[in-house]
């Protein structure tokens, strides 16, 4: 254990507080059982340390351990925790937990049987807590981390620090909103860096080697992670991966299962099942057509990268504008918006929107007559009525 304490330590003397996710003010802190999840890369381990930090300091009434920790190969969860709390232990922060067979059931023992103990564990964006063999949905409160939007990349790097916006104030004032905006930054000259090498926080450690750690986790996600999500075949890993790869040259992607299926050697539903993995990663995502129930083997209409560093990284010489401008706006949407895809334009948003993405001389004739319909438009600064500036959908979270 205390080796354990040692490493905590550590690691929270070299943790900055310099820059912090909003998200860590919105956690219920006090709650007894909090969960976080993400996918590789976005700032999860980051945030438990800054929160540790902040509120406990280096000592041993809170610890951060990771559960891929050798230590674990060997001790059991539960019975560390029993030492910690019997030594004054308050709190434990728990990195990676999905990696340490049989968390939930160690983590649902400790909840029920140390009652003023508090457990905050982190986890891959593939943690289902109602798969699990034990249920903790009811006792945990669960938030996900997203990669940094496009307001947050300019807050990072001191560029300008600026509040959130909501979808409605930015359908009814974006004119206002982007003019205020654009008194203090031009933030076209920022934009295209961030669909680059904006959306992982890892870029402030350097952009040379940025595409090669994405690249890194995404190899990583599809190798490591999907491998704890219960019943999945890890001998499968190099199919994903051929099928990953045949996305990233292709989207926006229209699937024809059965064709794809064949070239990829799996059957239909197997592949169908692989796609779901692979947007629970956060790798991908995918659109269904408005108006429809979605069943857990039909098909997605539409598939896309989950963000645009992705598409760089892995396809550098596939690069298309269109794409990348409906990336965008698919993956700032989908924090907080259901999105689907409409009969007409490119995305249904909640059941009131419909967005058309584009360039500058993009017009509204493919959405001619349908209620609140709204372009997004990139390399403007400023919209019109109906014509709304693409980068500002980058401050919705």
């Amino acid at each position: 254990m205390n080796k354990l304490i040692e490493k905590s330590n550590r690691l929270l003397q070299n943790t900055s507080l310099e820059f912090q996710r909003e998200l860590i003010q919105e956690i219920q802190w006090d709650w007894r059982l909090i969960s976080l999840i993400g996918t590789r890369g976005v700032g999860k381990t980051t945030l438990l340390l800054q929160h540790l930090k902040q509120q406990f300091g280096v000592g041993q009434q809170a610890i951060y351990v990771s559960l891929d920790d050798i230590f674990f190969t060997t001790n059991r969860l539960v019975d560390f925790a029993d030492d910690f709390y019997k030594k004054g232990g308050k709190i434990l922060y728990l990195d990676e937990v999905h990696k340490y067979n049989g968390w939930a059931r160690e983590i649902k023992n400790l909840y029920d049987f140390y009652p003023d103990l508090k457990l905050v564990f982190t986890g891959s964006s593939i943690i289902e807590l109602l798969k699990q063999d034990v249920d903790l949905s009811r006792r945990a409160l669960m938030y996900e981390l997203n990669g940094l939007s496009f307001r947050e990349y300019l807050k990072v790097n001191k560029i300008v620090d600026l509040p959130k916006i909501t979808l409605s104030e930015l359908v009814e004032t974006h004119v206002r909103l982007a003019s205020e905006i654009t008194n203090t930054i031009k933030p076209l000259k920022y934009f295209q860096d961030y669909l680059k090498q904006g959306y992982y926080p890892f870029f402030l450690e350097g952009p040379t080697f940025y595409s090669d750690r994405l690249e890194q986790a995404v190899r990583l996600v599809i190798e490591s992670d999907l491998d704890f999500i219960p019943g999945y075949d890890p001998r499968n890993a190099r199919k994903i991966y051929q099928l990953f790869y045949i996305l990233s040259a292709n989207v926006p992607f229209k699937p024809n299962i059965s064709k794809l299926s064949d070239k990829i050697g799996v059957h239909r539903n197997t592949l169908i099942q692989y796609l779901h993995h692979l947007e629970k990663a956060r790798l991908i995502n995918t659109l269904y057509p408005a108006g429809n129930s979605i069943s857990t083997l039909q098909k997605p209409e539409k598939i896309f990268l989950q963000n645009t560093n992705i598409a760089y990284a892995i396809s550098p010489t596939q690069i298309d504008k269109g794409n990348l401008r409906e990336t965008f706006l698919l993956s700032q949407l989908k924090v907080a918006h259901e999105v689907m895809l409409p009969k007409k334009g490119d995305f249904f948003v909640d059941d009131t929107y419909t967005f058309e993405v584009g360039g500058s001389n993009k017009n509204s004739k493919q959405i001619k007559d349908i209620p609140n319909a709204l372009l997004a438009i990139d390399d403007i600064e400023i919209g019109t009525t109906t014509k709304i500036p693409l980068w500002l959908f980058g401050f919705l979270y």
